[in-house]
């Protein structure tokens, strides 16, 4: 299974704002690193993340899916190399679960969000995506397909 945290700064772009795309779902784009480009080719149909609101809250407010495969990114112009996928929302995370949180919990010491903090797409592990659905208060949290 995969599973996803996309960074988005709330003045930007609000999981309110996400909510409100629906099932359309919305473009997952500006993404200019590589390596967060090369981890949104890598999704799948269905892969579930967590929505991280940067700079302003420092917390996961809700869970995501992939609803279209990596495609140019239209905000790219004739730039070939930058690309995107879609995602909609899921679910609230019924309690966000702070970066506070995170660092304060040794089960978290490797995960990206504490060892790449400057990356916008990561990957998260299983039990991390277990553990920080726990925290923040869902009991059957939404999975990504085997």
């Amino acid at each position: 299974m995969a599973y996803w945290l996309f960074k988005s700064e709330p003045n930007v772009w609000s999981w309110e704002m996400q909510k409100a795309k629906a099932d359309a779902g919305e473009e997952w784009t500006g993404v200019r690193n590589y390596q967060a480009r090369n981890n949104m080719r890598a999704m799948k149909l269905g892969d579930k993340g967590f929505f991280y609101h940067s700079n302003e809250g420092l917390e996961i407010v809700g869970i995501v899916e992939v609803c279209a495969l990596s495609h140019p990114d239209s905000t790219a112009g004739d730039d070939a190399r930058w690309d995107c996928v879609d995602i909609r929302a899921v679910c609230d995370m019924p309690k966000p679960v702070t970066l506070k949180d995170i660092k304060a919990n040794p089960n978290f010491e490797a995960m990206s969000l504490v060892t790449s903090m400057r990356l916008s797409v990561q990957p998260v592990t299983d039990e991390e995506y277990l553990e920080i659905c726990r925290l923040g208060g869902l009991e059957n949290p939404p999975r990504s397909p085997e």
